[in-house]
């Protein structure tokens, strides 16, 4: 009688499949060990950028400086020209999607015509084929057809959704970067502004320390250093710093750096207790990680590591009453 089979595999199949994907993982592990990246190499080329179109006069300050910094690549003209004609490009719907992209670390804004194109297209590419596999192929004959209407729903609402998912989760991953090395930043400004550093330098300098430790922290600090030695108005570079990182607390610290301009007040003295605060709060969101991690680790005890031990210790027990018996 032949032997059971998964997905028309063998159980030597099924071994040789997972220990080849064992390997290819043990492999790519030893790759990401043993090289040396630097995470400040991508962004260097961005910054570069960001500094000719500075010194070329364009500061974005209106929007019709705004509009040109907008260069339209030959792969997105198409998309432009087809949503302009569809009349589905607005400017605030593009503003949000710039602010977004932005907040998610891509500086190109030519990016945010391709998102929007994305949520035009993608449910009609995939809400097609779900409806071509369901109704026409008849895929899964045995579901009903309020099942076959949720499948198609959903796969139109997962094409739609997609690409505001994914700038989503990349916006939430760099704000928690930023957060985490932002006390250190705080404290290194302190040392370069009792130190007799100017706004800028110190910015530059906090960035050049912090670049490969907390390479999104430091990329968004020397981009504003270069926009405080070029933009006409030194206000809106701590605002673009506001807008670029979707972050409360580096919000709090622009705005003590805007009225530490305004008013004169000490800057060293106030970027200290912001500090201390952030600590504080960074020991907290610790503690607290600490204090459900009992909670969560029942649930792997109780599944893998007691049947383990009970096998251990009443195994030699059981083997020595069945021999006897």
């Amino acid at each position: 009688m032949p032997g059971k089979t998964l997905f028309g595999m063998t159980g030597a199949d099924l071994a040789t499949l997972l220990a080849a994907v064992a390997t290819l993982a043990v492999l790519y592990a030893m790759y990401m060990a043993t090289t040396a990246r630097d995470p400040m190499t991508k962004r260097v080329k961005a910054l570069n950028e960001r500094r000719e179109q500075l010194k070329a006069g364009i500061t974005a300050s209106t929007a019709k400086r705004r509009a040109k910094l907008v260069h339209q690549r030959e792969s997105t003209d198409l998309m432009r020209t087809l949503l302009k004609k569809l009349q589905v490009l607005q400017d605030d719907q593009l503003q949000v999607a710039q602010k977004k992209l932005a907040q998610a670390g891509i500086r190109s804004k030519d990016l945010a015509v391709a998102v929007i194109f994305g949520r035009l297209v993608m449910p009609i590419a995939v809400g097609g084929l779900a409806a071509f596999m369901l109704y026409v192929v008849r895929a899964y004959p045995e579901w009903s057809d309020f099942k076959r209407f949720m499948a198609f729903a959903t796969c139109l609402l997962a094409a739609y959704k997609a690409p505001d998912i994914y700038i989503s989760n990349l916006i939430s991953k760099r704000a928690a970067a930023i957060r985490k090395g932002l006390p250190d930043a705080l404290d290194l400004l302190v040392i370069c502004a009792e130190a007799g550093l100017t706004v800028d330098a110190a910015f530059g300098r906090v960035s050049k320390e912090l670049g490969r430790a907390y390479p999104e922290l430091g990329d968004e600090f020397q981009l504003t250093a270069i926009e405080l030695s070029f933009l006409t108005e030194r206000r809106q570079a701590f605002e673009n710093l506001a807008t670029r990182v979707n972050l409360d607390a580096l919000k709090g610290v622009v705005t003590t750096m805007i009225q530490t301009e305004k008013y004169g007040t000490p800057l060293a003295s106030a970027l200290r207790v912001l500090s201390a605060e952030f600590r504080h709060e960074r020991m907290m969101r610790a503690e607290e990680k600490a204090a459900r991690l009992p909670a969560i680790m029942t649930v792997p005890l109780i599944l893998f590591i007691l049947p383990t031990l009970f096998v251990v210790i009443l195994g030699p027990a059981a083997c020595s009453i069945s021999k006897n018996l």
